[in-house]
């Protein structure tokens, strides 16, 4: 049984490649410079080069990339592709409703968004997690004192000099304050993204004027996605993000430890310690701090983060911001917590870090959750008998 690979620099590669081989698949894999755009000549080329050569089951690959789908329909190969990025334009791809195609979204209202329009292709399933690692890690030396805290938070924080958001320095000052309200706006509501809702024509005309975006006939996303998703979005979790920390820096100083790609990044009294490697050492992190943090990215409406799901798979305590589609699969305060407000997640990690117990029967508890529900295998399972493979 032979599997063509998509091989890029992903997240969670190895877990994969390790899943199916297990399972008895014999792995082609293929890798092109090009496998993001959107038309290659030499990537087609490639591309039919190796299905020539071999006889494909499906096709797998992590996100869902147009000149894929376009050579599995080509060769009549079965595509499953697995998205774990949000947000993450390639989806509106008019490739994207190919019969080939059977594309797993874990952003359950992502999915029905697709779905309403029409499209068929799209499936809803959380992320899955390699939960076993943490028991062959347990085993290993690491630095203890680096990966040991209290409070702990794993992510970018969108604060780079070049961030889309960055592009808008010349709207006039009726748009920037309009930006600025509802970007406030938005930051006060949890588990509903409003956004796109809310661009009005002439502020998309401003915006169009000082940073244009056009999908080149090549897609259905419209400027709304582009500009509320990308450059409001992310803006918005860096504010959040960042405001969250200083307060959580102020009220519990030297606590924290923040392992983020921008080492220069200074906050009061939170520890930077930069950025920590997914495989050899974030599962230590998760593993041994005593609260981890799920700050979710705007754009990312009610879907798990794979942040999320790694915390509670490497048997860590979860505190994070209310995502819908968690109650799909555990329950609050059983197998992880969620708050409210600011002010609610600032007591919740002052009541935590002095309930040793019930923190760690928590954490025990969605450590079993994703280890016996999501693992990559049942996964590999389910979307298999999705695509009738």
């Amino acid at each position: 049984m032979n599997v063509l690979f998509i091989d890029w620099p992903c997240f969670a590669k190895a877990d994969a490649v390790f899943t199916l081989e297990q399972m008895g698949y014999r792995l082609t894999m293929f890798s092109h410079k090009d496998y993001q755009a959107v038309i290659s000549p030499d990537f087609n080329q490639a591309f039919d080069e190796t299905a020539h050569n071999c006889l494909f089951q499906f096709c797998f690959s992590f996100n869902f990339y147009p000149l894929v789908a376009e050579g599995c329909k080509r060769h009549n190969i079965p595509y499953i592709a697995l998205v774990y990025d949000s947000p993450f334009v390639l989806l509106y791809s008019y490739t994207i409703i190919y019969p080939t195609n059977c594309v797993f979204l874990f952003d359950k209202q992502e999915y029905l968004k697709m779905q309403d329009m029409g499209i068929k292709t799209v499936h809803y399933m959380p992320l899955p997690v390699n939960a076993a690692i943490i028991d062959f890690l347990a085993a290993k030396d690491f630095d203890r004192q680096r990966c040991t805290c209290d409070i702990s938070f794993v992510g970018a924080l969108y604060n780079e000099a070049h961030n889309f958001y960055e592009r808008l320095h010349d709207i006039n000052d009726y748009t920037k304050g309009y930006l600025d309200a509802i970007m406030e706006a938005q930051l006060k509501i949890y588990g509903y993204n409003f956004l796109e809702e809310v661009l009005t024509e002439n502020i998309l005309q401003e915006m169009q004027r000082v940073a244009p975006y056009s999908n080149d006939k090549y897609g259905v996303e419209t400027p709304q996605y582009i500009y509320a998703n990308y450059f409001l979005g992310r803006k918005i979790t860096s504010m959040e993000r960042i405001r969250l920390l200083t307060a959580i820096g102020k009220r519990f100083p030297n606590r924290l430890k923040l392992f983020t790609l921008n080492k220069d990044t200074q906050i009061p009294h939170v520890r930077n310690m930069g950025a920590t490697d997914y495989y050899s050492e974030m599962p230590y992190v998760f593993a041994n701090s005593k609260i981890n943090l799920n700050i979710t990215l705007k754009s990312i409406q009610s879907g798990i983060p794979l942040r999320a799901m790694d915390i509670m798979g490497a048997g860590g305590f979860l505190l994070t911001n209310f995502q819908a589609d968690f109650l799909d699969y555990f329950v609050p305060d059983e197998d992880f917590v969620y708050y409210n407000d600011p002010d609610d997640l600032l007591n919740k990690i002052e009541y935590y870090l002095s309930h040793d117990k019930e923190r760690k029967e928590i954490a025990e508890n969605g450590h079993r959750k994703v280890k016996d529900n999501h693992s990559y295998e049942k996964c590999f399972q389910e979307m298999l008998r999705t695509e009738n493979i």
